[in-house]
């Protein structure tokens, strides 16, 4: 019989697993499958028992949770011997990389993606070479902002909204002064923030990454905005966001690399999938192409929905 391996956070998002368990579970067995299951106790504690657990034993490892599990297990799988694929069903509050991956969000139809679904292989982010993102590294004035939003908020006023929550005055934006370098062009100068991305969602926002994204091109979309001097320029923010890449701005930088250094005067906060990142001076991002493979819609389906994210 084929084995399975389920971890999960039974307190992602508002505990939605929690009811429907059992019939996940039996969903997977009804597949073939001889599960074991692992509910997370703490912090990084997925990244831990994957790492832990022999990955030779498994068929298929299956989690769920929000975007901060997915990315606890994805970091673990990143340092297993051999490729296991991926299932996934998402049960946090943003499951922005879900959304990406056009992954069903009803917890049955999940369920059932998740051993019946086609592989597709995505791109990983390596960042400092110590930690690993699946679909955002980011910095600065509005990292936390997305997702302490209320989603409700977010679809009544859209990502201008998104910025403006950000920023109360002036005088509350931080500042970082920054060498920002990659193989197409170097940058310097004051940014007050910064995010590198391989989804077509941020903190529930689908506005804001506005270039064209495929999860699996080994490259990574960037967007970077300097400091605004006066209130105009603030509004000129706003506006730069909505460009298109080819569309250029004094403030607001948008283009794609594979990789990425930055340089700064000060230690900064960085996020990884909406979790803490660490602190540094010194950030070397690299894009991993097509490390893990997720079960997927079909493969038409998820070109499909790329395909409009850019529309």
């Amino acid at each position: 019989m084929k084995r399975l391996l389920f971890i999960y956070n039974p307190h992602a998002g508002k505990e939605l697993l929690k009811p429907k368990l059992a019939d996940v579970i039996d969903i997977f067995v009804k597949a073939g499958y001889e599960v074991v299951a692992y509910p997370t106790q703490a912090y990084r504690d997925a990244y831990k028992k994957i790492k832990k657990y022999d990955s030779s034993e498994y068929d298929l490892i299956v989690c769920s949770g929000g975007d901060g599990t997915l990315n606890e297990v994805i970091s673990g799988m990143m340092e297993l011997a051999k490729p296991v694929s991926l299932g996934y069903i998402p049960a946090g509050s943003t499951n922005d990389f879900a959304s990406s991956l056009r992954l069903p969000r009803q917890m049955m139809p999940a369920a059932l993606n998740a051993v019946n679904g086609s592989p597709y292989a995505i791109d990983i982010g390596h960042f400092c070479e110590d930690r690993y993102f699946v679909y955002v590294a980011g910095f600065g004035a509005f990292t936390e902002v997305s997702y302490l939003t209320p989603q409700d908020k977010k679809n009544l006023l859209g990502h201008q909204a998104y910025i403006l929550e950000g920023v109360k005055s002036l005088a509350s934006i931080k500042s970082y002064s920054m060498k920002i370098s990659c193989p197409e062009e170097t940058l310097e100068g004051e940014f007050i923030y910064g995010m590198v991305t391989n989804t077509v969602s941020v903190g529930g926002f689908k506005g804001l990454v506005n270039q064209n994204v495929a999860l699996n091109d080994g490259l990574f979309e960037v967007l970077l905005i300097r400091t605004p001097k006066t209130p105009l320029e603030l509004s000129s923010i706003v506006t730069g966001l909505l460009l298109r890449e080819e569309e250029k701005s004094d403030l607001v930088y948008k283009f794609k690399t594979n990789r990425l250094t930055i340089h700064t005067q000060e230690p900064v906060d960085w996020v990884l999938d909406g979790e803490f990142g660490g602190t540094r001076t010194d950030v070397v991002i690299q894009n991993l192409p097509q490390q893990i493979l997720m079960l997927c819609p079909p493969a038409a389906d998820t070109q499909k929905h790329a395909r409009k994210s850019r529309e």
